[in-house]
């Protein structure tokens, strides 16, 4: 397994984490992803750390807490041996500081995750969403309050506008508070828009990608196409409303080109895709989920090998999706305002 450094900072994290969405599956939202129970799990866990994957991320609102739970007894006896990130800033509960990240609120759910997950740390803790009602200056005090607690280790974000990203890490240096290492991003081949602001900002300010969702909740694993739009048993079959969002035409049009890519290296669809994924700038790790072992494993084998650059071009072609303003218009000064995507 590869290791890269998480943004800025000295920590190192495998270039494929996985993801617990799929553990307890409580819920008509979570079921549909997976309902990983506890041996289950352990198994799961097994198969990571014999790959040299000891990254597991989580969050205090998947299945109401359950996937942390779940985590943390598969995890039992084995704490020194595993990384885990979990996230907060969502609804928790019924009452009116359930919510945001105040000080209030963030003290509190660490101290439930803590308990849940049954450790004394947590080595990367992230916004799951940008509170706008809070001073930035209250939840990033509370953050280094976390971490000089020895509670947290370091700190991320996750679903942040590019403001809501350069704001924060400027109150950071002003008032010489956590700065955030990790953007946990959604980016995958159906929806580019991360490049456009976000990977910019992340290598300009040293601050890497943690990627959910880099299969577009199972549409390039190769099982949606032209003759099959909603396969029985998928995800997209049982919640089609849920986002990304990507029109049909983009997407057979990529899956056409993966198909291609997939026979010329005799690799899955959805290994091709991830290992796209890996090539490009800010990355620090990719989080994979799965419901059983044989995904698991797959997805597992797209780090010993590279695409070639061209390949990589031609799923660039096949993927490449016209930009929003002021993107596009920042994009046709070309050599006058060079992207630091090309440095």
């Amino acid at each position: 397994m590869e290791y890269r450094y998480l943004g800025g900072s000295g920590f190192k994290v495998p270039a494929l984490s996985f993801g617990t969405a799929t553990f307890g599956g409580k819920g008509d939202f979570f079921g549909a992803w997976g309902k990983t129970d506890v041996s289950e799990a352990r198994r799961l866990v097994d198969v990571c750390l014999d790959a040299g994957l000891n990254l597991f991320d989580t969050a205090d609102v998947y299945s109401a807490g359950a996937s942390e739970e779940i985590l943390g007894q598969a995890i039992d006896g084995r704490r020194g041996d595993v990384l885990i990130s979990t996230k907060a800033t969502f609804r928790s509960g019924e009452g009116p500081n359930d919510v945001g990240s105040s000080r209030h609120h963030l003290t509190r759910t660490v101290e439930a995750s803590l308990k849940r997950l049954n450790t004394d740390y947590i080595d990367l803790f992230q916004l799951h969403g940008f509170d706008a009602a809070t001073p930035i200056e209250e939840t990033l005090s509370t953050l280094d309050d976390l971490v000089r607690a020895g509670k947290i280790r370091y700190v991320g974000c996750s679903n942040f506008s590019g403001w809501h990203l350069m704001k924060s890490l400027a109150v950071a240096e002003k008032y010489n508070l956590p700065r955030y290492v990790a953007n946990q991003a959604y980016y995958s081949l159906a929806n580019r828009e991360y490049e456009w602001e976000l990977m910019p900002l992340g290598l300009d300010q040293k601050v890497g990608a943690m990627v959910w969702s880099p299969l577009a909740s199972g549409r390039l694993t190769g099982k949606i196409r032209r003759e099959n739009p909603q396969p029985e048993g998928t995800r997209f079959a049982a919640r089609p409303g849920d986002g990304p969002f990507i029109g049909s035409e983009h997407l057979y049009n990529i899956v056409d080109a993966l198909d291609q890519v997939a026979a010329e290296t005799d690799r899955s669809v959805s290994q091709v895709a991830l290992n796209w994924l890996l090539r490009r700038p800010t990355i620090s790790s990719i989080i994979i989920g799965a419901r059983n072992e044989e995904q698991l494993k797959q997805n597992l084998g797209v780090v010993d090998w590279k695409l070639s650059n061209e390949q990589v071009a031609f799923l660039d072609e096949a993927s490449a999706q016209t930009p929003a303003y002021p993107y596009w218009h920042q994009a046709g000064f070309g050599e006058r305002n060079p992207s630091p995507i090309g440095r």
